[in-house]
C-alpha cells in the first residue's frame, strides 16, 4: 500500500479537457431526502470545496429541488463560480402530470431553466439525462441539448445509467447529426457491483467519455458496518430496503464479500471507505467517484480516499472476492432490463 502525495488530485473528464478532482460531491443527501438542515448541509458542501473537491453533482428530482436550491445557496457563498464544475440531471418526473419528465425537447427546456434558477448560475457545466427514455427518439433529445450547448447555457452533456448498446447508439446520433454528443456516463459501480466492466467501461473508454460512477460505496453496505456478527443498518436504497433479508441468498452472499473486504481493509490498515474508493478509482476508465455524505463526519471519512494506492496483490484479492465483471446482487445493476418482461418477451395471440 502506497500513499500518493497529492493533496488535490485531478483529472480530465474524458476528453473534454476539464479537470475534475477524482472525488465528485454527490448532493443527494442534502434536502429533505437527508440532511435537512441546509445550513449544516452548506457547511459540508463548502468544506468540500475548501478541500479540494471541484466537481459537485446534482439532478433535479434531488428532493424536488431543494438540493440544487441547496447547492445555489452554497455556490453564492462560496463566490467563486467559475472554479466549480456544476453538474446536474433531467429525466425523472417532478409532478404527477404529463409532460414534467422524461427526454422530449417540451421537458429539457422546461427543466433546464429551472434547474438554473434554483442553482442561481447562467450556465451548467454538465447537464446529464438521468436514464434513458424509452418513449422518446434520442435524436430529439439530443437535438434539444445541442441547442442549449450553442445558447451557452448548457457547457457539455452526458448520461447516466445507459447500457453500452444505447451509450453507443447515442454517439452515432451525434455524429450523423452533427450535434453535441454526451462527454460522459454515470453508472453504479463498486467491489460489489463491478457489471460494469465487462461491456460498458470499455466502451465508454473507447469513445473517449468520461465516467463518473455513482454509489462507490453500495448504498452503504462498503461503509464498515456491514460486518457479521453485528447488528446490520438497514439498507438506504437501492432493491433492497430497510432490514437485510439474510434468508435471501443473494443478500447472504452480498454480506459475506462486504464481510470479507472489512477484515481486508482491516489487514491493510486502512479504512473501508478508503478502500473501496480507491477501488474505482483505480480503473483507468473512471474519472471520478461520486461520494454523497450526508453530514460534515461522513465527509470527512472520504476525503482521503482519492490519494490511496492499491497494489496488485491488494486488486488480486478484491478479484478473488467478486469476480470482475459481476455483480454480487444482480437488483443492484442501477437499471432493470424492461424487454425481459413477458410481455415485452411474447407476441400476443
Amino acid at each position: 500500500m502506497l500513499e500518493r502525495d497529492l493533496t488535490q488530485p485531478t483529472t480530465s473528464l474524458g476528453r473534454t479537457g476539464v479537470e475534475v478532482s477524482r472525488l465528485c460531491l454527490g448532493t443527494m443527501m442534502f434536502g429533505d431526502w437527508g440532511n435537512k438542515d441546509h445550513k449544516e448541509s452548506i457547511r459540508v458542501i463548502r468544506h468540500a470545496i475548501d478541500s479540494g473537491i471541484n466537481f459537485i453533482d446534482s439532478a433535479d428530482i434531488y428532493a424536488y429541488g431543494e438540493s440544487e436550491e441547496i447547492l445555489g445557496r452554497a455556490i453564492a457563498e462560496h463566490g467563486r463560480r467559475e472554479d466549480l464544475v456544476i453538474a446536474t440531471k433531467f429525466f425523472n418526473g417532478m409532478k404527477q402530470q404529463p409532460n414534467y419528465r422524461g427526454g422530449s425537447r417540451r421537458w429539457i427546456l422546461r427543466s433546464v431553466e429551472d434547474s438554473l434558477r434554483r442553482l442561481g448560475t447562467d450556465y451548467i457545466d454538465l447537464y446529464q439525462m438521468h436514464r434513458p427514455d424509452e418513449h422518446t427518439d434520442i435524436e430529439e433529445t439530443l437535438g434539444a441539448l445541442d441547442d442549449l450547448v450553442r445558447q451557452g447555457k448548457v457547457r457539455y452533456i452526458g448520461s447516466s445509467t445507459f447500457q453500452p448498446s444505447q451509450v453507443v447508439e447515442a454517439q452515432w446520433v451525434s455524429r450523423q447529426n452533427h450535434t453535441a454528443r454526451f462527454v460522459t456516463e454515470q453508472p453504479p459501480y463498486s467491489m460489489l457491483v463491478r457489471g460494469i466492466e465487462a461491456d460498458l467501461l470499455p466502451t465508454t473508454h473507447r469513445h473517449n467519455m468520461g465516467t463518473l460512477v455513482w454509489s462507490p460505496l453500495a448504498g452503504g453496505w462498503l461503509s464498515g458496518k456491514y460486518r457479521k456478527g453485528k447488528d446490520l443498518p438497514a439498507t438506504r436504497r437501492g432493491s433492497q430496503q430497510g432490514a437485510p433479508d439474510l434468508d435471501d441468498p443473494k443478500i447472504a452472499a452480498k454480506l459475506d464479500a462486504a464481510d470479507q473486504f472489512g477484515a481486508l481493509a482491516d489487514d491493510l490498515g486502512v479504512p473501508l471507505v478508503h478502500l473501496a474508493l480507491a477501488f474505482v478509482l483505480r480503473h483507468p476508465a473512471v474519472s471520478s467517484a461520486i461520494i454523497g455524505p450526508r453530514t460534515m463526519e461522513q465527509l470527512e471519512s472520504q476525503l482521503g480516499a482519492a490519494s490511496l494506492e492499491l497494489d496488485t496483490a491488494t486488486l488480486d484479492r478484491i478479484d478473488e472476492i467478486v469476480a470482475p465483471g459481476t455483480n454480487v446482487h444482480p437488483d443492484d445493476a442501477g437499471f432493470s432490463n424492461y424487454w425481459l418482461d413477458p410481455e415485452r418477451r411474447r407476441r400476443e395471440r
